[in-house]
This record gives C-alpha cells, sequence and structure tokens, in this order.
C-alpha cells in the first residue's frame, strides 16, 4: 500500500533547519515573551510622532525592531504548525504570534494618521532635523498617498484589532483542507492502495489509465461535496470581509483598495483579463490536441492534467531535480547560482510530503534568517519546477535583505511571481539545450505548456472568478454555494472549451486557497508575462540584461511594483508583454504539434 510517512520517518537532511531561527521552543517563548513586554514602548509615543525629527527617528527604529523580532516569532510558528496541521500545540503557537501580531499592529496604528496629519513642507522640515530620517523617503511617499483612505487613530487602532478576526475565513479553511478533510484510498491500476490527498492529486490524474484517473478525480471532488455548505460559509464570509474592510478605508470596491496597496492601476487587472479573453483560442486549441493525443472523443475534466507525450512520464528524483535547477540559473550570474547551490546544502529546503503537512510549496523565512521553501516534492518534472520557482522567491529575498534597510525588505507579489518565473522559463531553456533523451524533452515542453497554461490561463480564469465574486456581494447578491458553482462553471466552460464541463468541477474553487488572500491570483498572470519578457531578454543579451535584473532583485520595495520592473526592463503597464507570452505559448503549441 502507497501510504503518506509521518514526520519523523523523513530524513533530516530532506527537512528545513528551523533550529536555525529557535534552538528549541523554549527560545521561542523566551523570545515571545520579551517581544510581549516590549510593545507597550510602541503605545507610548502616541501623540508625539511628530513632535521633532529625533522623536521620529526613535519610533520608526524602535518599530522596525519589534517587528523584526516578531516576523520571526511568526514564521517560526507557522513554519513549525505546516510541518504538521494535525499538530495543536504548533496551531496554539502560531495562534499566540497571530494575535501578538494583531497587538503590535494596534499599538504602532497611530503612527501613519499622524504622519499623514502634516504637510510635504512640515515632513521636510522634520529630515532637515534629522537626517537619517531621509533613508525613509520612498516610505513616507507611500504613508501620504494612502491619506484618503486612513482613518483617525482610533479606528486604525480598532482595524488592527480586528484583523485576527477578519482573517479567521482563511484559518478555518486551512485548518479544514488540511488538518480535518480524509480522502478516500482507491485502487491503481497495479492493484496497489493509494491514499488521494491534496498533494498528490494532480499527480494521479496524469496517471495513463483514464478508468483510474476519472476514478480518482470523482473521489476527490465527492469529498468536496461533503463540505461545501462550510467551505461556502467560510469563502462568503472571506468575500464580506474584504468589502466590509474596503468600504471602511473610503474604496468603492474591494478591488480598489487590494490594487491600491501596491499602487498598481486597475487598468492593469482589466488589461490582463481582456488580453487573455481575447485569446482563447490558443487555450482551445491545446485542449484539442490533447484530446486528439489521447484519441478520446471528448477531452473530460479528468483528462486535463494528462500530458500531451505520448510515453511515460520520467520520474526526476530530488537530487537530480536540484543539480538541474544549478545549472539552469547560470545565465544570471556566477554569485547567484553559487548561491542557489548553498541553499540546497543547508537545508533551506523541507522536501518531501508527510502525512498532515500542509500543502503545496511556498518560500518563507524572515529579513534575520536564511530563506526557507516547504516542497512536497513527488519525484516529477512538475515538482522540479516548482523548486526552480520556490528558488526566484528565496534568492529575491536573500538578495533585497542584503542590500535594503528593512523598511525595504518586503516586496510586492506583483513582483515576487516575476523573480520566480525567470528561474523557470530558464529552467526550461536548459533542460531543452542540454537534455538529448527526446521523452525527456517532449515531456520537458509538455510540462512548459503546461506551466502557461496553468498560469496566463488559469489564474486569469481565478482571477476573473474571484473579482466576480465580490462584485455580487458589492451588489447586494447571495454568494451561496450554488451561485458559486455557477459562475466558476461558466469560466470553466468558456476557458476550457471545447472539453466537457461537469458537475464536480463546478466545485473546483472550493479547493483553492489563494481565495483567501482576494485579488492576488491575477499576480501570477502578470508575473510569468514579465518574466518571458525578461528571460528572453536575459538569454539574448547575456551579462547586462542579467545585471539589469539583478539590480531588480537586489530594489525590494524601494519604489513602486510597475517602476521596480522598469529597472529589469519590462512595462507591465502596456499589453505587450502578455501578447508575447501568449505568442510564446503558440508557438510551442505549434512545436509540439509538429512533435507528435
Amino acid at each position: 500500500m502507497s501510504s503518506i510517512p509521518e514526520r519523523e520517518e523523513i530524513a533530516t537532511e530532506y527537512t528545513w533547519d528551523l533550529e536555525s531561527i529557535y534552538a528549541s521552543d523554549d527560545d521561542w517563548e523566551a523570545a515571545y515573551e520579551s517581544l510581549s513586554e516590549r510593545i507597550p514602548e510602541l503605545e507610548a509615543y502616541e501623540g508625539h510622532t511628530t513632535e521633532g525629527g529625533e522623536t521620529l527617528y526613535e519610533l520608526l527604529s524602535l518599530r522596525e525592531d519589534v517587528m523584526r523580532d516578531l516576523s520571526q516569532v511568526a514564521a517560526y510558528a507557522r513554519m513549525r504548525r505546516d510541518e504538521d496541521t494535525r499538530d495543536q500545540e504548533y496551531q496554539a503557537l502560531t495562534a499566540r504570534a497571530q494575535s501578538l501580531a494583531s497587538e503590535a499592529s494596534s499599538a504602532v496604528s497611530f503612527l501613519e494618521p499622524e504622519l499623514q496629519d502634516l504637510s510635504e513642507d512640515e515632513l521636510d522640515e522634520l529630515i532637515d532635523e534629522e537626517p537619517a530620517l531621509a533613508e525613509y523617503d520612498h516610505y513616507f511617499d507611500d504613508v501620504l498617498r494612502m491619506k484618503p483612505h486612513t482613518r483617525s487613530a482610533e479606528v486604525e487602532a480598532l482595524l488592527a484589532e480586528l484583523g485576527e478576526i477578519t482573517g479567521a475565513s482563511g484559518e478555518i479553511y486551512t485548518m479544514l483542507s488540511n488538518a480535518d478533510m480524509e480522502f478516500p484510498t482507491v485502487e491503481d491500476p497495479d492493484g496497489e492502495a493509494v491514499e488521494i490527498t491534496q498533494a498528490n492529486f494532480t499527480k494521479l490524474q496524469k496517471n495513463p489509465n483514464r478508468t483510474f484517473r476519472r476514478e480518482v478525480y470523482e473521489a476527490f471532488y465527492d469529498t468536496w461535496e461533503e463540505v461545501r455548505n462550510a467551505v461556502g460559509t467560510s469563502y462568503k464570509n472571506s468575500v464580506k470581509a474584504d468589502v466590509k474592510l474596503a468600504r471602511a478605508r473610503n474604496y468603492d470596491t474591494a478591488r480598489e483598495a487590494a490594487l491600491d496597496g501596491p499602487n498598481i492601476p486597475v487598468e492593469v487587472y482589466d488589461n490582463l483579463v481582456d488580453t487573455v479573453r481575447e485569446n482563447l483560442d490558443a487555450l482551445h486549441r491545446h485542449s484539442d490536441l490533447k484530446r486528439k493525443a489521447l484519441d478520446v472523443d471528448e477531452l473530460r475534466m479528468w483528462d486535463l492534467y494528462m500530458p500531451v507525450a505520448q510515453s511515460e512520464s520520467p520520474d526526476i528524483g530530488y537530487d537530480e531535480a536540484a543539480e538541474h535547477v544549478v545549472e539552469a540559473v547560470a545565465p544570471l550570474g556566477e554569485d547567484y547560482q553559487s548561491r542557489v547551490a548553498e541553499g540546497l546544502d543547508s537545508r533551506w529546503v523541507d522536501v518531501y510530503e508527510n502525512a498532515g503537512k500542509q500543502a503545496g510549496a511556498y518560500s518563507g523565512g524572515t529579513y534575520d534568517t536564511q530563506p526557507f521553501i516547504l516542497m512536497n516534492y513527488q519525484d516529477d518534472i512538475p515538482s522540479m519546477y516548482t523548486l526552480a520557482h520556490e528558488f526566484g522567491h528565496s534568492l529575491h529575498s536573500q538578495l533585497t535583505s542584503e542590500h535594503q534597510p528593512y523598511t525595504y525588505s518586503g516586496y510586492e507579489i506583483f513582483v515576487a511571481e516575476v523573480a520566480s518565473t525567470v528561474n523557470e522559463a530558464l529552467l526550461t531553456h536548459h533542460l531543452l539545450e542540454t537534455v538529448e533523451d527526446e521523452r525527456f524533452r517532449l515531456h520537458v515542453l509538455n510540462e512548459y505548456l503546461e506551466r502557461f497554461r496553468s498560469t496566463l490561463y488559469r489564474q486569469t480564469m481565478f482571477a476573473e472568478f474571484e473579482h466576480r465574486a465580490h462584485e455580487i456581494d458589492e451588489e447586494g447578491g447571495a454568494l451561496t454555494p450554488d451561485a458559486l458553482d455557477e459562475l466558476y462553471g461558466e469560466l470553466k466552460a468558456d476557458f476550457y472549451d471545447p472539453a466537457v464541463v461537469d458537475d464536480r468541477i463546478a466545485r473546483e474553487w472550493m479547493r483553492i486557497p489563494h481565495f483567501y488572500r482576494a485579488y492576488y491570483v491575477y499576480q501570477y498572470s502578470t508575473g510569468i508575462s514579465a518574466a518571458v519578457s525578461l528571460s528572453k531578454r536575459i538569454l539574448e543579451e547575456g551579462e547586462s540584461a542579467a545585471a539589469d535584473y539583478r539590480e531588480f532583485l537586489r530594489s525590494g520595495s524601494t519604489e513602486y511594483p510597475l517602476e521596480l520592473l522598469d529597472i529589469a526592463g519590462v512595462d507591465m503597464r502596456s499589453p505587450e508583454p502578455i501578447e508575447d507570452a501568449l505568442a510564446v505559448y503558440d508557438e510551442y503549441l505549434g512545436e509540439m504539434e509538429s512533435l507528435l
């Protein structure tokens, strides 16, 4: 029987090194207690923020010290929880860290309203008094930009305190989908019992046996049907929280509020959806190519993940995948490449799935720690691409932390997904240039096409779904599970024609955790568009383009996202990068057709 190992069965070398943050849980407790005692220091500055340049600098420095320590406390607790989401001890630590974060945010919530009481001339006077404040120039610009949407200090404190509650829907969903839900065990074509999980569902949907794929598909979505009311209520309240918080900050819509944070015009969002909608014919062509390759009369939803390549996909062990990733990033420079190699040898990565582990993959860590990567590696080509993807995030974080002060050490998802997807594009180029085995090459080409499909088209479909869901609530409509099924089913039919859309796939929205981060997923689509353009430039122009790209990675949040991408050499205000990416997708479809 194929079973999921327990955490203790995974070799240490394939787990991440969280002891590098805190050697023990007792050390975490000591850090937590120390931090709790420091939060009142922030509150003492209320009403005094702008009385002098030195005072303002003291407050900003204190806030940074507290938030840096808080980020480590929160990261450790969250990653320990993610190792096994069933572990109530680490659920409790995570909840305590979240409460402390809300307390800290509330304690300093007066800062921005008090800054916004200043005129630009008055702020300049404070900088003249304390030249060290010049470091915060972009931060001040961002704060003043948000003045129309910042409430009084009292209201800001209340909103900060409510943060834990307004985010509860996502927390409930995480626990339900990762810790409480149990999926059936099915018998594979070889007679072996296989436990379906969220992590292995997509891989099982690539099994050559169509009857088995259908059985897995139906069992998986029937399990989601059993919790439809719980998930529907959770998502409905998540949307309502988005809408009400937007209105509390004087925005007309939740989308305006979400995009205004990173200063992205809503036209960029609409431009993405409209451009992709105008090019659905390429996706339909991909679907029909898949139908022909599978030699079926109708392409069904349990066929969508099947590779177009006829041969069985090769197994790619983790160590082999790691070697390919290191070699692939060579065009980004020797320093970048050596950092990736070091990360692979220094336990940045928590590699394999274990029982209760958080599904999916992400890059984490803080300003003061090494990067950490959560994987659920499945010994296949998609997992290799995911590894390359997450290292893109990790190197972005590491380079930013080394070159920017804490104030600018973060960066918006809008640019983050560029850094990850450039690595995917370079991995594809490397594999097609260096691997001669035709079966391997066919599956690499298939994987890249699937990455385009799932990133550019699928995430844009998700973006349209969540925007329309928010519009329904904003217009007074009811977001029932049936209404969400209907909306999602219509979009799936539009995007995946000529495939047959059934009732079960209409429930797919239930299994997408990113919907609990409103207006997040569109950035995967803009990210791949920018990444295709940048990787092409790096491969064609060499070191000069790579240097521009590294400068972009080092810049953190010193500029707004669109200006940061200008540094790298791509303009996302234009539909051109999206059209370029779609042209590459179409070109690779043609190449796959000729090979078959």
